[in-house]
Formats: structure tokens, sequence, C-alpha cells
């Protein structure tokens, strides 16, 4: 069972790794080029490691 603070902090990460994938979403749309888009794939990877730990 998560706290209150645990299930909120998890709730914060869920919401930054939605962020990103739209930033990648957008970039797409965009036709942003390749560098771009790996820095953009790069942080979504890394918010999506943090956020399936549970603090």
């Amino acid at each position: 069972m998560l706290s209150a603070a645990e299930a909120s902090a998890l709730v914060d990460r869920a919401f930054e790794v939605r962020c990103a994938a739209e930033d990648v979403a957008t970039a797409i749309a965009e036709g942003a080029h390749g560098g771009e888009l790996r820095e953009l794939v790069d942080s979504l990877v890394n918010l999506a490691k943090e956020a399936e730990r549970l603090r």
C-alpha cells in the first residue's frame, strides 16, 4: 500500500512521462530531425524508468 505522499509522487512521475511522450509526438508531427528526437526519446525513457520505481 502506498502512503499519500508516495501516491502523489507516483502521479507526478506519470504526468512527467505523459508530457515527455507528448513532446515526442509533437516533435515528430513538426518534422524534427534525428538528433532532437533522440534527445526527447532519451528523456522519455529516463522518466519512464524513474516512474516505475516506487520510492
